[in-house]
């Protein structure tokens, strides 16, 4: 059975692309995988796409200090997000906020099947939480 819930990481499609991003040494795999949402903007996003992104966006925040420490998320996640030290640019703070709006939007494959569960509220709490914690004062 897979994993699902409205926190960032708490599905499967977010932890397989964790697996991925503790290869990485930079940011260029969080990067990639926001400019492929935005890239769909005239498109639909589809859920895995979207799942993604959302986990990418997490730890864009997570880089920031902007929210909790991940708890139940995939294992080693903390320890590479510490050990990166790398700051995110402004730029790449943009591409977040901007992924954060496109997951939300009608056509986004992600927000029909949140907006159709009984959880559709819990959800949409945490997708603002993530974008608030991108959001530069």
């Amino acid at each position: 059975m897979g994993a699902w819930s409205h926190e960032p990481f708490a599905n499967d499609t977010a932890s397989d692309w964790v697996d991925v991003l503790m290869d990485a040494t930079n940011l260029s795999h969080i990067e990639a995988t926001l400019d492929r949402v935005l890239e769909a903007s005239d498109s639909y996003v589809e859920a895995t796409d979207a799942e993604e992104a959302v986990a990418a966006v997490a730890v864009v925040a997570q880089l920031l200090g902007r929210s909790p420490p991940i708890t139940g998320g995939p294992e080693g996640l903390q320890a590479w997000i510490t050990g990166v030290g790398v700051r995110p640019s402004a730029a790449l703070l943009d591409k977040a906020r901007r992924v954060v709006d496109r997951v939300l939007a009608e056509d986004s494959e992600l927000a029909e099947l949140w907006d159709d569960s009984e959880s559709a509220a819990d959800w949409r709490t945490s997708m603002a939480a993530l974008r608030q914690a991108v959001t530069l004062d």
